[in-house]
């Protein structure tokens, strides 16, 4: 048996953080506060470090009864949230400085990141729960963090999703489990085939309804509207993005390693819901006057083009490094986004970003940038993303999907557009002081680095793409 414990240097890194800082808030005055953020960014830059010189040095494992498999997928899902998770915490700074909840906003940032990190390398259906719930449990106080009405109706609203399908999905671990007469996955490989056909198809979709909820792809996604415009910018470009990082890394692993010699046709299942999310959060984008709203549809759009490659996991030998790279490209590009949202805050709507481009031509820079990258522009890294994603979908037998996915691309530049058009356009006075009060440095910052990485992401995908691929542990 491995019990490597240096093998979970990130997750212990972000849980250690988190303990520690709980019990120094304790102590510290509301003023030094700030301290614990600096801790929670040494989490993460020690957890990218350690995950760094793993992959430099090809150490890949399982570990503790095979249960986490540290593998190429697990290193390079740890650099993806361990980053966006320090892109949260920098455009945090300024919302909540001085709050005397602040020690405890970045407490549970770093639970529900050590949960994240923990669904990825989740090699065994219990794992894959536990992790489930230390993700979620923190994100439903994190969405009601402000305490205002629209932040208690979207902790409300998550929580109980939340609980619903994470219910379902325990039940399906269960079904699973008396299926295979197992929990890991290697395990489970070799005993569902045989197993009995019902059975294992109530339980993989209960599963996969958990896993739904999580990445907020159809029709588990009724949530993602809502709580991304109730919660603070911050906590809504987390909840768009870090949890479906997990999700769809975990769900990649569960379907390729577990699920490959079953009779369920699962592949064609994926490939509805992939056509589903991304045509339903196209159209629902079309009409949205409010940026987060539209943000929030996007996202669940942005979940159909990726779940294309979960459809193809046993059937193209790139849907792998597909999944992972438009992951990062995807990450970087939204939090941008979200950058510039949270530097903007009392921008709320479209109109709001009137003149955006005379007044604050670098935060314009980046929204067109970020804009189109999720659109899936060259030379943005999204753009590669979704070649890899519709090449793979293409190559797993897939191609009607592939086809609507570009019709979907094609048909989002249109809400994409409304938004960048009013940056281009004079403003009303009002709109002028409405756009021009800030937040702060810190997001800006933000914004800029992450349009940045999405940009040099695309430059340089030649040389990141060999870094994706490598088999999964078993």
């Amino acid at each position: 048996m491995n019990n490597n414990l240096a093998a979970l240097l990130p997750e212990t890194a972000l849980t250690a953080a988190a303990v520690l800082g709980l019990l120094a808030a304790g102590w510290l005055p509301r003023r030094r506060q700030w301290v614990i953020g600096v801790l929670a960014a040494a989490a993460c830059a020690t957890g990218l470090a350690a995950t760094g010189y793993g992959m430099a040095v090809d150490d890949e494992q399982t570990v503790f009864s095979e249960a986490f498999a540290v593998d190429t997928a697990t290193g390079v899902g740890r650099l993806v949230v361990l980053g966006a998770l320090l892109l949260v915490l920098a455009m945090s700074v300024e919302g909540v400085r001085g709050d005397r909840r602040e020690a405890e906003y970045y407490v549970l940032l770093l639970l529900t990141g050590a949960g994240t990190l923990a669904m990825i390398g989740a090699n065994d259906l219990l794992m894959l729960f536990a992790g489930y719930l230390l993700a979620s449990i923190p994100a439903y106080a994190l969405a009601g963090f402000a305490k205002d009405g629209a932040g208690t109706e979207a902790a409300l609203k998550y929580y109980l999703m939340g609980a619903l399908l994470g219910t379902t999905m325990l039940a399906g671990v269960a079904l699973l489990y008396g299926a295979g007469e197992a929990t890991l996955y290697p395990d489970l490989r070799d005993t569902l085939p045989g197993a009995p056909y019902g059975l294992v198809a109530v339980g993989l979709v209960a599963v996969l309804a958990g896993l739904l909820f999580k990445i907020g792809g159809v029709p588990a996604h009724f949530w993602v509207p809502d709580v991304t415009d109730g919660a603070t910018a911050p906590i809504a470009a987390y909840v768009t993005t870090l949890p479906k990082i997990g999700g769809l890394v975990a769900g990649f692993r569960l379907l390729h390693q577990a699920m490959p010699g079953t009779d369920v046709n699962w592949p064609l299942l994926l490939a509805i819901l992939a056509a589903a999310s991304m045509t339903l959060g196209n159209l629902a984008a079309f009409f949205q006057t409010s940026v987060k709203r539209l943000l929030a549809y996007s996202a669940i759009s942005q979940v159909g083009y990726l779940l294309m490659a979960l459809a193809v996991a046993t059937r193209s030998d790139i849907a792998q490094r597909a999944l992972l790279f438009y992951l990062a490209a995807y990450a970087v590009t939204n939090l941008g986004a979200f950058a510039v949202v949270t530097e903007l805050p009392h921008a709320r709507t479209l109109d709001d970003y009137r003149g955006l481009a005379r007044r604050r031509p670098a935060l314009a820079a980046v929204l067109l940038v970020c804009l189109l990258g999720l659109l899936g522009t060259p030379p943005t890294a999204v753009f590669l993303g979704k070649l890899e994603v519709f090449t793979a979908a293409v190559d797993g037998g897939y191609t009607w999907l592939a086809a609507l996915a570009v019709a979907n691309t094609v048909a989002s530049l249109f809400y994409y557009l409304r938004w960048l058009g009013p940056l281009f356009h004079s403003a009303p006075g009002e709109q002028h002081v409405r756009a021009q009060a800030v937040a702060g440095r810190w997001s800006a910052a933000t914004a800029y680095t992450a349009a940045t990485a999405s940009l040099a992401l695309g430059l340089a995908g030649g040389a990141v793409l060999p870094l994706t691929t490598g088999a999964l542990l078993r």
